[in-house]
């Protein structure tokens, strides 16, 4: 499987997901990660917003390849 096949599987699973909570694992460089909740808010084409449930309601944005490069995880909440 190509790597183009893979981002769009990545992309329709978020794209599927949207409104969804989830539990984000973020790499922050030098061996930091950020663990945090949020929710799927939109999936654009080449990027996901996701806005975090910690005190500042704050968005931030990712694109699918970090997700296949596990720079970042997500973990669906059910």
């Amino acid at each position: 499987m190509g790597t183009r096949n893979v981002l769009a599987s990545i992309k329709k699973d978020i794209e599927s997901h949207v409104g969804d909570k989830v539990t984000l694992k973020a790499n922050g460089g030098r061996r930091k990660t950020f663990v945090n909740k949020g929710t799927i808010e939109k999936a654009y084409p080449s990027i996901f917003v996701i806005r975090l449930e910690d005190d500042t309601q704050r968005k931030v944005t990712y694109s699918y390849s970090d997700v296949l490069t596990k720079t970042v995880q997500l973990d669906f909440v059910l």
